[in-house]
């Protein structure tokens, strides 16, 4: 067992430079400030999107100045102090802030039931390692926890002796909540055990300024259904362009697996084999991918990604050059526009993904950051009634949207037009069409990608070897993704 916890935490500190999170799928691709995290700030180099912005703390302070860095960790207190005491534990300081405005909402509804929580937001690493060191020695986890979806394997491996099922608690808002956003947050026992921030729905941005520049329109956009639509469209847009050296339809990632991931949702596949299956990277889905991609950079269409995605300073560059006119990403990269190209102000519009067969789902959910209530919390039931209510409930949901910009998991607000179509909304002011109008237009077709603990196996294959070998190296694709199967068959 000491053995198996051993190799746990060793996971946990790997996958700070293999998969850092909200985008799930990513090794390479930036931390973001949340997860949500790829959804905020994105990291000036590493780690994948769910990581924090500050993911570079993870670096170890020297010994001498630990007592310095323990100092400038941030902590935060809300609520009544008369209430029950809960720690909360982030490595997002503005998901602390949603649980201080949130707790204040819970005490004035609850006035016999108060709370006040403390919320320390430790380094990415870090918090994690602390939190799976505690949970296995029974004492120091705090009540409420964040945990990014790369290292939710490792916490949940504990199920319901280290953390507290949300089953009861979260069943008044499970008619209403994205299945495939609960279904990653659960165990191999069937209980939920973390609570989403968003849904990560992944959908395509279209420049449409510029396409209107070449003569097209948003009807040609609205007309793409499938991968061969798209392509035609991306030839058409070049040809009016004519073909300038440098400028591009669409950019294709070698670290990140994004376009990998849509393909396996559309055609119902999963590389890890979900709960206790054999992974396989050689699946038809993955195929079809990385052949048509290798084909696009081969024919001009696409180039491959400067630094590896778009979800960083060359990525954005790129994008505000016009080097690229669309691209796959999640909705919450809806924030990378507002707070890194603020000038493409108006230029961009929302759409669903192309599909490689009519009537396949045309979406998938990347990354993201599930909290958990852990088994040692104070007060287990009002821990996770709160969690819960604050982060499903309308109320929770319409902060969440407003402060922290995600899509959010609970579909009965994606058609309320107050919250969907609200014009004070920056991101309803950014873009050319509502984005919850695209979201609700998909919420039947949304596929599930688990994370589990082959994932960073796989992710660190995929980004540091088989993407590059495939797009920049000209290997075939059967000759790559069976070395790429070789390295996961030794670690499974």
């Amino acid at each position: 067992m000491k053995k198996k916890v051993l190799a746990t935490l060793l996971t946990a500190a790997m996958l700070a430079t293999t998969l850092a999170g909200c985008g799930g799928g990513d090794a390479g691709s930036a931390p973001a400030a949340d997860g949500g995290t790829a959804e905020e700030a994105p990291a000036a180099d590493a780690g994948s999107d769910d990581a924090a912005a500050d993911d570079g703390a993870a670096e170890e302070a020297p010994a001498d100045d630990a007592a310095a860095a323990e100092e400038e960790i941030p902590t935060a207190t809300f609520g009544d102090p008369n209430g029950t005491h809960m720690e909360m534990w982030t490595f997002v300081e503005i998901h602390g802030q949603h649980y201080g405005n949130m707790v204040e909402k819970w005490n004035e509804q609850n006035p016999d039931r108060t709370i006040e929580i403390t919320c320390t937001t430790y380094p990415y690493a870090d918090m994690h390692t602390k939190l799976l060191t505690s949970l296995n020695a029974g004492t120091g986890a705090p009540d409420i926890c964040d945990v990014e979806i790369g290292q939710f394997p490792n916490v949940v491996a504990g199920l319901d002796t280290w953390l507290v099922p949300q089953n009861d608690t979260a069943a008044p808002y499970l008619d209403t909540m994205v299945q495939a956003r609960m279904d990653v947050y659960s165990g191999t026992d069937g209980n939920y055990y973390g609570i989403p921030y968003h849904v990560g729905a992944t959908v395509m941005y279209y420049n449409l300024a510029a396409l209107e520049e070449a003569g097209l329109s948003q009807a040609d956009v609205d007309a793409v259904v499938t991968w061969d639509d798209y392509a035609a469209l991306g030839e058409k847009y070049l040809d009016a362009i004519g073909r300038p050296e440098g400028k591009h339809w669409t950019s294709v990632d070698t670290a990140g697996c994004d376009w990998q991931w849509i393909a396996m949702a559309e055609y119902g596949e999963d590389w890890t084999g979900g709960m206790g299956g054999t992974a396989n990277v050689q699946l038809e889905s993955v195929k079809k991918m990385c052949t048509m991609e290798q084909e696009w950079v081969n024919s001009g269409l696409a180039m491959v990604s400067p630094d590896g995605h778009v979800d960083l300073e060359a990525g954005f560059q790129n994008i505000l050059d016009h080097n690229i006119v669309s691209f796959p990403k999640a909705m919450w990269y809806m924030s990378r526009f507002t707070n890194y190209m603020p000038e493409e102000k108006g230029n961009w519009y929302i759409a669903k993904c192309p599909v490689f067969e009519a009537g396949q789902k045309c979406s998938v959910g990347i990354g993201g950051t599930g909290t958990v209530v852990t088994q040692q919390a104070v007060d287990k039931d009002l821990a996770s009634e709160f969690l819960c209510w604050a982060k499903m409930s309308e109320e929770g949901e319409q902060l969440i949207w407003d402060n922290l910009g995600f899509d959010v998991c609970n579909t009965v607000l994606w058609n309320d037009d107050a919250f969907a179509h609200d014009t004070n909304n920056q991101y309803n002011q950014f873009f050319r069409n509502f984005p919850y109008d695209v979201l609700y237009s998909i919420k039947d077709d949304i596929g599930t990608v688990y994370t589990t603990s082959i994932s960073p196996t796989i992710n660190e294959q995929m980004c540091n070897v088989t993407l590059n070998d495939i797009l920049e190296n000209g290997v075939s694709v059967d000759e790559a993704l069976q070395a790429a199967q070789d390295v996961v068959d030794l670690e499974q």
